[in-house]
């Protein structure tokens, strides 16, 4: 009895350390007691100090907010743990609610919000905050990659910290076989991956270690993870990509794994060969850092131990608060000048509006109402939407969408729901072209319309799937076949290697096989050859640059109508010879121009030489005058002499 006695206090007092280990709990910032810590300010916590931070936990009896708030606000020294614990909790809370609420169409709104918060004091809640979003929900992965990658090209610390802690808990779960862990981590990092935080060496290294070992589970991890960074991963290092896809080839041929996990690697190489298509590297809306930006921590490696820095989770008391918080707002100031400016000018135009004295408005002038809700073009878009899905045909549809434009304007608006209505089926449907038809032979604004619909959506083909893209290409196929409006639309298509992409390059495609099938290949070969249509096929048929000629004639020859381009063909044919006749050219006139350059020169010395002996001639002739004169003085003085002496005798 005695010994049963002196054990009972030693038993009691190890229930009561172990209640009291249980009650106190683990330190990790969310409602647990801080550590043991000297407060330089001194002095014990009063009650209401106590209650203050017991509400800010959320733990104890539950008290009103505007109690909170009272009670919150009568500690007003910031120097003193209590007015930290209440602001660190405040932190963890907005950090926590952004990253919950973080979606595709509100991230660009929740990233002023974030950087608003100190997130550098708050570094390790935001990565544990998106570190078990991720967990709870992987669907949306790539957005709190995209939110994290924003936040990395300010603060890599932030990024470097978040790549460092999936890898440890990567390693931990695959130590662990956790396989649902693993697969989520792989599924983070790959979206890491994809926005340019993690580098390609990390991915090689993953893979690597996935598949030297191969069982089941971590060939189905490794599977998982190459689809959904494999597009990102071939365009960084393709021989890597080769080397991970040659060694799951080999351990199918070994055929050691399951069934299932065959099927697997098998499906993998279908999405390999559709360059995977279904896995893009980045959602259109969160492809929100250019790549110059991105900071790929090429430091992080899945075979070195890192420190993870878990003390950032918990509460601290900062000696030098107000300081570090001053400077995180010239931080923000850096990271967001237009924030505080447009808040700046906010405060300028209410006080301008303030001072401005308040003018009374006529009450003869009808009040003029501003709808900048856009309601009416919701309802006319709803409208024209009943009225097609519920007429039998054509002609009922043009009958009620003519009645919907009573003003004008409206015009552009129902061109371009029913090329919308249109690209939404399934298959093409021969009803919406015969209502863009006659809606374009009834009035000639439609022509108009349609011809800017036609620009608008060829200069955003790439924005569509290539279901909406085929159904769009036929519809306008369709109004030109029937010459429904002007084929000079064709002058907004320019067929080269630079102006066009895959997706325009379809549209054409669909757009010509259409028009081919509608038509005839002759029909529309002369029509493309019609001289009134030089201008409008010039680009489509180009013959400025042989390069973008053999691209053309290349373009049409795969897909089947090559003998749009005999023109083309022939112009390349005859383009040596054209270029010889024109060196030719130039060089006869360079030619021409030495030889008359030449001829001037020596009809210059003919006409000088002529001139020397036109006066060599004159003197000589001078010369012979004289002679001849003296000749005949002295011969007529001969002849006096003679008669003289005759008249003597």
């Amino acid at each position: 009895m005695a010994r049963s006695s002196s054990k009972r206090p030693r038993e009691e007092d190890k229930e009561v350390e172990t209640k009291k280990k249980i009650k106190s709990g683990p330190e990790d910032g969310e409602g647990g007691p801080d550590r043991d810590e000297k407060v330089p300010t001194g002095g014990r916590m009063t009650k209401e100090e106590k209650k203050a931070i017991t509400a800010a936990r959320g733990g104890g009896v539950y008290i009103p907010p505007h109690k909170l708030k009272r009670m919150q606000s009568q500690i007003s020294d910031k120097k003193s743990k209590a007015f930290q614990r209440i602001h660190w909790d405040a932190l963890r809370k907005s950090i926590n609610g952004l990253i919950n609420k973080v979606n595709t169409s509100n991230i660009k709104m929740i990233i002023p919000e974030l950087f608003n918060e100190n997130v550098v004091r708050g570094r390790g809640l935001l990565v544990r905050a998106c570190m078990k979003a991720q967990m709870a929900s992987p669907n949306f992965t790539h957005v709190y990659a995209a939110l994290i990658a924003i936040v990395n090209t300010k603060m890599p610390e932030i990024g470097e910290l978040c790549l460092k802690r999936v890898v440890m808990q990567f390693r931990r779960a695959y130590r662990r076989n956790d396989k649902l862990l693993c697969l989520a981590c792989v599924k983070f990092l790959a979206h890491l991956f994809n926005q340019g935080v993690a580098h390609e060496l990390l991915v090689l290294q993953l893979l690597h270690l996935l598949l030297t070992k191969p069982t089941d589970d971590s060939v189905e991890v490794a599977v998982d993870f190459v689809k959904e960074c494999g597009k990102a991963l071939r365009e960084a290092s393709a021989k890597g990509m080769h080397v991970i896809f040659e060694r799951l080839r080999t351990i199918l041929h070994e055929g050691e794994i399951d069934k299932r996990v065959q099927y697997m690697i098998e499906g993998l190489f279908a999405v390999r060969k559709t360059n995977f298509q279904d896995y893009p590297t980045k959602v259109e809306e969160l492809d929100l850092v250019e790549e110059d930006d991105q900071i790929p921590h090429d430091n992080v490696t899945i075979d070195q131990n890192h420190d993870i820095q878990r003390t950032l989770d918990i509460f601290r008391y900062d000696a030098s608060f107000e300081e570090n918080e001053k400077q995180y707002d010239e931080i923000r100031r850096e990271i967001m000048p237009e924030s505080d400016d447009e808040d700046e000018e906010d405060d300028d135009d209410e006080d301008d509006d303030d001072d401005q004295p308040a003018q009374p408005a006529n009450p003869d002038e009808p009040m003029k109402i501003t709808d900048l809700t856009e309601a009416d073009t919701i309802n006319l878009r709803r409208k024209i939407y009943l009225a097609i899905m519920s007429s039998l045909n054509f002609e009922e549809i043009v009958h009620k969408l003519l009645k919907m434009c009573y003003k004008e304007g409206l015009e552009s608006e129902l061109c371009t729901m029913l090329i919308e209505c249109c690209s939404q089926e399934r298959t093409y449907i021969k009803t919406y072209g015969e209502v863009g038809q006659r809606l374009c032979l009834l009035q000639d604004v439609f022509i108009e319309c349609f011809d800017e619909a036609f620009a608008h959506q060829y200069s955003t083909i790439h924005r569509y799937e290539t279901n909406k893209l085929r159904n769009i290409a036929k519809f306008f196929a369709h109004i030109l076949h029937n010459d429904a409006f002007d084929w000079h639309v064709m002058s907004y298509i320019h067929l080269n290697e630079v102006d066009t992409t895959s997706s325009s390059r379809i549209f054409i495609k669909i757009l010509f096989q259409e028009l081919s099938e509608l038509m005839g290949l002759q029909k529309l070969k002369a029509r493309c050859e019609d001289p009134t249509m030089v201008e409008a096929f010039e680009n489509l048929f180009p013959k400025d640059n042989p390069k973008n000629t053999r691209f053309a004639i290349n373009f049409f020859t795969s897909i089947g109508l090559g003998g749009l381009t005999d023109g083309l063909r022939q112009h390349l044919k005859n383009l040596p010879k054209r270029i010889m006749l024109q060196q030719q050219d130039l060089d006869d006139d360079s030619s021409s121009d030495s030889d008359s350059s030449s001829d001037s020169d020596s009809s210059s010395d003919s006409d000088s030489s002529d001139s020397s002996d036109s006066s060599d001639s004159s003197d000589s002739s001078e010369n012979d005058g004289g002679d001849d004169n003296d000749s005949s003085s002295s011969d007529s003085g001969s002849d006096d002499s003679s008669d003289s002496s005759s008249d003597s005798d």
